[in-house]
C-alpha cells in the first residue's frame, strides 16, 4: 500500500472544578466541514508530526503549545475504500500545559466540552472507538475503514500501545 498522507492532531485537556475538559473545534471548511474536531491538519513538506501539531494549533485556535509537552495518544490510519483521496494517516497529541486562550479562525470555532460527555454523534465516527481511551493517556493504535457513505466506519482494529516514536 502507498503511503498516506501525514496529519496531526491536538486534543488540548484541562481539569476545571466542573470536571475535565477537551477542546474541540467545528470544522468550517475542507474535509469533515462541520464535525467536531481536535486542532490539527496536514504536515509540511520535512516535517514532523509534533511540528505539525505545534503549528495547526496555534494556526486554528491561536494556542501556543510546546513540542516537549505533547504526548502521543494515538496513531492512527484511515484508508478510504470508496473515496481514496480522503485517505490518510493521522498521529493525535494530547496537551495540558499552554499559553493563550482558544480564537476562532477560519479554520475552526472552537469549544470545550466536558470529557465525560463528548458529542461523538457531531465528531468522526471513529473518534467514539479510540478517543475516551486516548484522552486518560492510553497511546492507541488503529486502522479505521469508513463506508461508501464516507462518514460510517465499517471496521476497525483497535490495539491499545504505545505508538511508534515520531
Amino acid at each position: 500500500m502507498a503511503e498516506l498522507p501525514e496529519v496531526s492532531v491536538c486534543y488540548l485537556v484541562r481539569d476545571t472544578p466542573q470536571g475535565t475538559e477537551v477542546l474541540l473545534g467545528r470544522k468550517k471548511t475542507g474535509l469533515g466541514l462541520g464535525n467536531l474536531v481536535g486542532p490539527g491538519g496536514k504536515l509540511e513538506a520535512g516535517e514532523s508530526p509534533t511540528d505539525a501539531a505545534v503549528r495547526e494549533t496555534l494556526e486554528e485556535v491561536g494556542i501556543t503549545i510546546a513540542a516537549t509537552d505533547l504526548v502521543l495518544i494515538g496513531e492512527l490510519r484511515y484508508p478510504f475504500t470508496h473515496h481514496p483521496l480522503w485517505s490518510q494517516k493521522s498521529w493525535a497529541f494530547l496537551c495540558r500545559t499552554w499559553s493563550g486562550d482558544p480564537v476562532e479562525s477560519d479554520e475552526l470555532a472552537p469549544e470545550w466540552f466536558p470529557v465525560s460527555s463528548i458529542p461523538f454523534e457531531r465528531m468522526w465516527d471513529d473518534a467514539r472507538f479510540w478517543l475516551p481511551r486516548a484522552l486518560t493517556g492510553e497511546s492507541v493504535r488503529a486502522t479505521f475503514v469508513f463506508g461508501a457513505d464516507g462518514r460510517t466506519v465499517e471496521s476497525t482494529e483497535i490495539h491499545g500501545r504505545e505508538a511508534s516514536a515520531v
